[in-house]
């Protein structure tokens, strides 16, 4: 357990994970490209002690790595996370009276510090601003990305409010600073918070809002974990009950909310739900790409709270890996057990960091009966942010589901395209660019378990990889792995790249070859690469087709851009790329920096 950001911070610089930087640096694009530089090599947190023209120090890749992520929540390896509910889960209550009462006591110690303690003094609350002092051009809000509509703030902890049931949550969206006093509020069309605005809405009432930077970084990872909907339970629940001592918290000085004391920034307001929305955007996202602008929310700001000394706390998102995959890994974990509640078949799973979550989902199951890998993929979509899923890949449970692409290898081995693979359609996340309509798209579903006699048996099939390609002119490059073609090219017409792959899988070099990948040009030859780019530009009810090969059937999917004449209609996004007069700056500066 951690008390603050400053305490992990102090304990990370022990183990030699946190590094400062002493020299001045600038909150526009210069801290993102030294920061994405680290967490895509492994390296330390930092702390940016002196930010040109800001009042605070930036402190960024809390959650780096793997391990450190592990370290913020408090354990030694985040696979502890399941055996904790596990524990949990596992008791029995009893069957009545007293019986019940003595089952229920060995689960109190697991629940030391489930529920928040309040407090009237609030280290957050040193510093209090209000009115015209309230400036938020003070606080090093980074401007991410090139083409980003401004600086963002990308590590908030937002609280509000259900105004009908009294319900708390705490998310994290992200909010592009608008002016001294106000910032776009980016709450998607799913999102708990839009739910509670419009509730508002209905009543004719303002929302209060308050949202808290820094604080234990176990508090910060509850705000991104997907928790269920249950009466009475909030993140700050959740928070507490993964570091063993309670989330203590103090009344907001202008809004009647819930702030956790040991914050370092309290931003406090409301949105007035009948005011016009604000234009919010472009943002380079965790997608890789940019999202488009739109329309949110406003949130005007009422008073700014702080520390003495406080640290703003930060993230980037962008091309993984970033230090998003390592919380949606813990998420992973720790939801584990109750999705083998609800299918107790599934063994594990995994998220890989080049499906950004809701792209790519890896399954192993205890598989018993004919269908039962499907039985699982329908469960799995039915429950809560599992929705987004796009492409969902079985295997059997003996087969570790990562690294993904291994996983994905081997799935294949035993996924007949056609008869073992399924087209569905359904809900998608809001940052998709590529579904056929805005939060609403197809999905995949690839059974790679052994196939008892029922499912037709397995089919022989040996995966291969061809020392030379076919010269074919529009594919500029090509590579093969056992199982798996990818192949880049300039798409300069519409159903280029579907044409292609007819011609390629004419070829001899078609042969052991069960998935065809076709990406943009400017896509990178490695597995990571090529399947982040294709996951993210595929809808796969328009972009997966089943092809002839020379051995068989090929599933292939499309992965470049869509065009207007293909039936596409909406806005396609930039890929994320650092201005390269940015990256000179870096590279000129890095030993000035102490690297």
């Amino acid at each position: 357990m951690f008390r603050n950001l400053r305490a992990y911070l102090e304990a990370l610089e022990k183990r030699g994970e946190l590094r400062r930087v002493r020299v001045p640096v600038s909150s526009e694009l210069e801290i993102t490209e030294i920061a994405d530089r680290m967490v895509k090599s492994g390296g330390p947190a930092l702390l940016f002690e002196r930010v040109v023209g800001k009042d605070f120090p930036v402190a960024i890749g809390l959650f780096g790595t793997r391990a450190r992520t592990a370290f913020a929540l408090g354990v030694e390896d985040l696979d502890e996370l399941a055996q904790k509910v596990e524990r949990l889960l596992a008791l029995s209550p009893g069957r009545g009276g007293l019986s019940a009462l003595m089952g229920l006591l060995p689960k109190l110690p697991l629940l030391r510090g489930f529920f928040p303690k309040r407090v009237r003094r609030a280290p957050v609350q040193e510093v209090v601003l209000k009115g015209e002092a309230v400036d938020l051009t003070r606080l090093p809000v980074l401007k991410c990305w090139p083409l980003d509509g401004g600086p963002f703030i990308t590590l908030p902890l937002v609280i509000t409010r259900d105004p009908e049931t009294g319900e708390l949550n705490l998310g994290m969206y992200r909010m592009q600073v608008l002016d001294r006093r106000s910032t776009a509020m980016h709450w998607q069309l799913h999102k708990v918070g839009r739910r509670h605005l419009e509730k508002a809405r209905k009543l004719g009432k303002k929302l209060p809002v308050a949202v808290a930077l820094g604080g234990d970084p176990v508090l910060t990872y509850a705000a991104t974990a997907p928790l269920p909907p249950l009466p009475g339970v909030s993140e700050f629940h959740l928070a507490g009950f993964l570091r063993g001592a309670p989330i203590e918290l103090a009344r907001g000085v202008t809004v009647d909310l819930p702030v956790p004391a040991e914050a370092e920034i309290v931003l406090e307001g409301y949105i007035d739900p009948e005011e016009p929305l604000v234009e919010e955007g472009p943002f380079g996202d965790h997608t890789g790409f940019y999202t488009p602008k739109d329309l949110y929310p406003r949130f005007h700001v009422t008073a700014i709270t702080h520390r003495r000394g406080a640290i703003y706390p930060a993230t980037i998102v962008g091309v993984p890996p970033m230090e998003d995959a390592y919380l949606i890994e813990a998420t992973e974990r720790l939801f584990l057990p109750a999705l083998r509640l609800v299918l107790p078949e599934v063994a594990d799973y995994h998220m890989p960091p080049e499906g950004v979550a809701h792209n790519w989902v890896n399954v192993a199951l205890r598989k018993e009966f004919p269908g039962q890998a499907y039985k699982a993929a329908y469960g799995m979509l039915g429950l809560g942010q599992m929705m987004f899923a796009k492409v969902l890949v079985a295997v059997d449970e003996e087969v570790p589901v990562k690294p993904g692409f291994s996983a994905l290898q081997e799935a294949l081995s035993h996924a007949l395209p056609g008869r073992d693979t399924l087209l569905l359609r359904g809900p998608v996340d809001v940052l998709d660019h590529s579904s056929r309509a805005f939060a609403y798209g197809g999905k995949l579903f690839i059974d790679g378990t052994r196939k008892l006699p029922e499912e037709g048996g397995e089919v022989p099939f040996t995966p291969r990889a061809h020392p030379e390609l076919p010269q074919e002119a529009e594919a500029l490059e090509q590579r093969q792995w056992p199982g798996v073609w990818g192949v880049a090219l300039r798409k300069e017409r519409p159903f280029q790249a579907l044409a292609l792959a007819e011609r390629l899988l004419r070829h001899p070099q078609s042969a052991g070859i069960r998935l065809l990948l076709l990406a943009d040009h400017d896509t990178a030859l490695t597995p990571e690469e090529l399947l982040w780019a294709v996951l993210n530009n595929i809808d796969p009810e328009r972009d997966a087709r089943v092809m002839p090969g020379m051995e068989g059937p090929v599933l292939v999917l499309d992965g470049t851009r869509k065009l207007p004449e293909e039936g596409f209609n909406r806005v396609w996004p930039e890929r994320i790329r650092m201005d390269p007069k940015v990256k000179a700056l870096v590279e000129a500066r890095w030993e000035e920096y102490g690297f």
